[in-house]
C-alpha cells in the first residue's frame, strides 16, 4: 500500500507542475530567466513557451525512467527489496524539481529570493534525505554508490552505503550553510559534496582491498 501511495504521489507532483505551468502561463513575460551565474545574478534567458513546460518534461521523463529500470536492471530483483527507498528517491527527486519550477516562476512574478540562498537550502535537504535512504539500497545497476569495488562485493556495498549514508548527511548540513553566506554559497555547495563522493569512492576502494 505505501508503494502505491508513493507512486500516486510521483505523478500527482509532476501533474502539478504541468497544472501550475497552465494556471501562470499567462502571466508571465515572453522571455523567463532561466539561469543565474556564481553570483546570484542572472545570465541566461529562455521563451517562456519552453522554460514553463521544460521542466514539467523533465519531471515526467526522470519518473518514466526510474520506471523503466525496475524493467531493464539486470539486478532488478534486489530493487524490489528497497523498492519503498527506491520510490521515495524518486519522489524526492520530483519534489526537488518542482521546487526549481516554482521558483522561475515565482522570480518571473517578481518574488525574487536569492538563488545563492534558494540552491543551498534545497541542495541541503535533498543530499541529508539521499544520506537517509543510501542504507537501504541493495546492489544495482543505476541507484547508489556504484563503483567497481561495491558491484564486485555485497559485503563492500553494504559497508560503503552505511558510510556513504553518514557522509552525505554530514556534506548536507555544511551545504546548508551555505544559506547563510551567499557569496561563498558555490563553494559551500561543492566542496562538501564533492568530498563525500570521493571519499566514499575512497572507502569503497580500500574495503575492497582489506576483504581481499
Amino acid at each position: 500500500m505505501k508503494m502505491r501511495i508513493t507512486t500516486v504521489l510521483i505523478w500527482l507532483t509532476v501533474a502539478a507542475a504541468f497544472g501550475i505551468s497552465g494556471i501562470f502561463y499567462p502571466k508571465m513575460p515572453v522571455i523567463m530567466a532561466s539561469h543565474w551565474n556564481a553570483a546570484g545574478q542572472v545570465d541566461g534567458y529562455m521563451p517562456k513557451s519552453v522554460l514553463m513546460f521544460l521542466l514539467p518534461g523533465i519531471m515526467a521523463a526522470e519518473a518514466l525512467f526510474f520506471y523503466a529500470i525496475l524493467l531493464i536492471d539486470p539486478l532488478r530483483k534486489n530493487i524490489f527489496k528497497f523498492r519503498v527507498y527506491y520510490e521515495g528517491f524518486i519522489l524526492l527527486i520530483t519534489i526537488f524539481l518542482l521546487a526549481v519550477h516554482l521558483f522561475t516562476i515565482a522570480w518571473s512574478l517578481r518574488i525574487q529570493i536569492s538563488m545563492n540562498v534558494f540552491m543551498p537550502l534545497m541542495i541541503g535537504i535533498l543530499f541529508f534525505v539521499m544520506g537517509s535512504i543510501l542504507p537501504h539500497l541493495k546492489p544495482n545497476w543505476f541507484l547508489g554508490i556504484r563503483t567497481p569495488w561495491t558491484l564486485s562485493n555485497e559485503t563492500v556495498w553494504n559497508r560503503t552505503h552505511r558510510i556513504g549514508g553518514i557522509l552525505f548527511k554530514t556534506a548536507a548540513i555544511f551545504v546548508l550553510f551555505g544559506a547563510l553566506r551567499p557569496q561563498y554559497a558555490v563553494g559551500m555547495v561543492l566542496t562538501p559534496v564533492l568530498a563525500a563522493s570521493l571519499l566514499t569512492i575512497l572507502y569503497s576502494l580500500v574495503l575492497y582491498l582489506r576483504l581481499k
